[in-house]
């Protein structure tokens, strides 16, 4: 039996390397697509907010203040750019282990997947509570509003 500091040698065939290029290439064609939309993003936030504020009358009140739609544009933003993130440098990190067979970039990539999936996990975690915490106080409220 192996002992925990004794590293476990493994060989990729050229399937495996084909797949992984393939893959690399799709990965890397997704976080280009992902960075023009955060761009986008913060320009449509930015030019949402300055055109709110500029044509702000005191007769029309959107009920929210010019400065919180910028924010939540940020925000939404910088959520967004972490998986994107996670998926440009795996590309990379693949394309560098593939061409030159680099072990070491291999498993720089692989951390960068796992990365990515982690967060998408956190992420889906975090958005299914939010919905269970909006149906129990939508229930909640109906409850209130049938007894009225």
């Amino acid at each position: 039996m192996e002992t925990p500091s004794e590293e476990i040698k493994m060989e990729i065939g050229q399937e495996a390397l084909k797949n992984l290029n393939s893959t690399r290439k799709w990965t890397m064609f997704l976080s280009v697509i992902g960075f023009i939309f955060l761009g986008l993003l913060i320009v449509v936030g930015v030019t949402t907010s300055t055109f709110l504020t500029a044509f702000k009358s005191k007769e029309v009140n959107l009920g929210v203040p010019e400065s919180l739609m910028i924010i939540s544009f940020i925000i939404v933003a910088a959520i967004y750019f972490f998986p994107v993130y996670f998926l440009f440098r795996f590309s990379r990190s693949a394309r560098d282990a593939v061409q030159n067979h680099d072990k070491l970039k291999l498993e720089k990539a692989i951390r960068s997947l796992r990365s990515y999936f982690t967060y998408i996990g956190i992420l889906a975690i975090i958005v299914i509570s939010i919905y269970v915490i909006a149906l129990i106080a939508s229930g909640a409220s109906m409850a209130f509003l049938k007894g009225m």
